[in-house]
């Protein structure tokens, strides 16, 4: 998104599907090493899912071009208006740790009483009505802070 709204801010206007919509933030760098990071932590069929932070794509599009206007021009067919990371039904295979969540595989391949106790952490149940999206997350970047990062 962030390159396309580069290129249309010299028409100076930025197209935005819904003003409503949000999206989960990562940038390359904090992928790979969460990737790196899960590589050498894993055992087989878990599913683990980072803590970062949200965004409005309008805010993305007042970071990228301030002058600009903002055309609103609706949701295309498929897409969503938030993102979902861990969804309600993955609730009771999920445990929480200080910088990311695990899903547990659905068939046990771990004994059941072992709550992953990764880097001197002990993985906490979440709620049954838990759910990572990115419209309910807690941690959220403004246009400033997009300003910064995508500069």
């Amino acid at each position: 998104v962030v390159p396309f709204f580069k290129e249309k801010r010299k028409t100076g206007k930025l197209p935005v599907t819904d003003p409503r919509m949000t999206r989960f933030w990562i940038e390359l760098k904090d992928g790979a090493s969460f990737v790196g990071k899960c590589v050498g932590m894993m055992r087989g069929g878990e599913i683990f899912v980072p803590k970062i932070a949200s965004m409005s794509i309008k805010d993305l599009a007042k970071a990228v071009g301030p002058e600009c206007e903002i055309e609103h021009v609706g949701i295309r067919p498929g897409e969503k208006l938030h993102e979902l990371l861990i969804a309600r039904d993955d609730a009771r295979f999920t445990l929480e740790f200080d910088d990311y969540f695990i899903i547990r595989p659905s068939i046990h391949l771990w004994d059941e009483s072992e709550n992953f106790d990764f880097e001197g952490q002990r993985g906490k149940t979440v709620a049954e009505d838990f759910e990572y999206a990115s419209n309910t997350n807690s941690d959220w970047l403004g246009v400033e802070q997009l300003k910064a990062v995508v500069s």
